[in-house]
């Protein structure tokens, strides 16, 4: 399959695409489009990038267009994790919809609730919403979602991480009429992505478009070991001041970490732009706007602000702290290397990261390049010894050799059952840290 034409669209999804210069499916529109134009649910797992949201708005579009109504319906609902990515796949439909009368509108957090009651009364025929802000309005009666007939849920593995599982099921469910349901995610989403699939898709296709091992392999992968945070600062410093890069997104675990990066990178008068959960949505807009136009081209942002950001031009990703899991590593450095142009990542380890850094290897079957900058090699270069796995070697307490002394006023000591191995022993088959720490963002 050549083109777009040969997968049988309307003639006015095909007119737009033709004005946008788009003429050549990508892998995942090429096998997930003629299935859901034959109505078939579809779980579709493909790398950050590969134009997956056209993969399922074009569907939607074609689906309104030869199945009109004589009454206006709220016709579909599109289920996403943040809402900068939600504002995306709106004008990702505005794009495709030029030829057509159909419409979307944003329900989100941070914006006016009652100009969004005002916006749901026209009724537009697709909603993009994120889970919180649509069940308010459904307690608020502004909306019904009896008369929805398509469901997609984008990001869905990032919407479980986020705790968004029973909000989703409870959505679902009052979708009674749907006539078909969508899965588009980056990763596999492990056990609980499962357990989503078989509630909520009947008799669905999947679509795996990327193993894991490949779903990054345009972008170079490096590790620097740093010995301290205040060495991991002065290598970012050096990072962002040296590295060739048109745009650039620092990764941190948390907000508070973002905030002091952005504090002591603008001290060293390096300009950058923070976006995390805590911001408001002027502040988020306003970064997101100098970070897409160039007038910073540097962002510190935490997972779920930068979850399902489509930003042209970021080649250089630098984890400050490591992802927590093999999934979320695969997200971050999805940032860089789209659409197959070269890109990449680098990630600051110390001490107490090496064993998760060694996990996310094994969970993507991948080498990462150890380096070493000039002037900045630290005292930490890794472990002295390492296990098979890759793990570092724990040092061994020594044994007592003293035995007690049990005398009339002192009572034996009891000894505890043996426990078994806890997990931070063995290595999981998702990449997840061992110990993992949800922080909500």
């Amino acid at each position: 399959m050549n083109n777009f034409a040969d997968l049988h669209l309307h003639e006015r999804l095909l007119k737009g695409l033709d004005e946008l210069k788009l003429t050549k499916p990508t892998p995942v529109q090429e096998q997930a489009i003629p299935l859901l134009l034959q109505g078939k649910d579809v779980r579709a797992i493909a790398r950050t990038g590969s134009g997956k949201t056209a993969a399922f708005v074009l569907p939607l579009l074609h689906y309104c267009l030869e199945n009109p109504q004589r009454i206006p319906l709220h016709r579909a609902l599109i289920l996403a994790p943040t809402r900068e990515l939600a504002r995306q796949i709106l004008q990702e439909v505005e794009r495709f919809a030029s030829y057509t009368f159909i419409k979307g509108i944003l329900l989100t957090g941070g914006e006016n609730f009652k100009e969004q009651i005002a916006a749901l009364r026209k009724v537009p025929e697709i909603i993009i919403a994120t889970p919180g802000r649509l069940l308010e309005h459904i307690s608020a009666k502004s909306l019904d979602l009896a008369e929805i007939e398509l469901l997609v849920l984008d990001e869905a593995d990032r919407m479980l991480d986020m705790g968004f599982a029973e909000d989703i099921q409870k959505i679902t469910d009052l979708c009674v009429d749907r006539k078909q349901t969508m899965l588009f995610s980056a990763t596999t989403g492990g056990n609980a992505l499962r357990e989503m699939v078989q509630a909520i898709l009947t008799n669905p296709e999947h679509l795996m478009l990327n193993k894991v091992a490949d779903l990054n392999e345009s972008t170079q992968q490096q590790i620097i070991t740093a010995e301290s945070e205040q060495h991991k600062q002065n290598l970012l410093k050096w990072l962002l001041e040296n590295e060739t890069y048109r745009k650039a997104i620092v990764f941190t675990n948390t907000r508070e970490k973002a905030d002091f990066l952005y504090g002591r990178m603008e001290a060293a008068q390096v300009k950058v732009f923070v976006l995390h959960g805590e911001k408001d949505q002027s502040e988020r807009r306003k970064a997101l706007e100098r970070f897409s136009q160039g007038s910073s081209r540097v962002l510190i942002a935490t997972d779920v602000a930068a979850r399902g950001l489509d930003i042209e031009g970021v080649d250089l990703v630098i984890n400050h702290d490591m992802p927590r899991s093999g999934d979320e590593y695969v997200h971050r450095i999805g940032r860089t290397g789209r659409a197959g142009e070269a890109g990449l990542a680098i990630s600051l380890i110390d001490h107490t990261e090496w064993n998760l850094m060694s996990s996310i290897q094994r969970y993507l079957k991948q080498q990462f390049e150890h380096r070493v900058i000039k002037g900045l090699k630290g005292g930490y270069m890794g472990p002295k010894k390492l296990k098979s796995s890759g793990k570092a070697v724990g040092v061994k307490k020594k044994k007592t050799t003293d035995k007690a002394i049990v005398t009339k006023k002192t009572r034996p000591t009891q000894h505890k059952p043996k426990t078994l191995q806890t997990q931070t022993e063995n290595s999981s088959t998702d990449g997840f840290a061992p110990l993992r720490r949800r922080k909500s963002e």
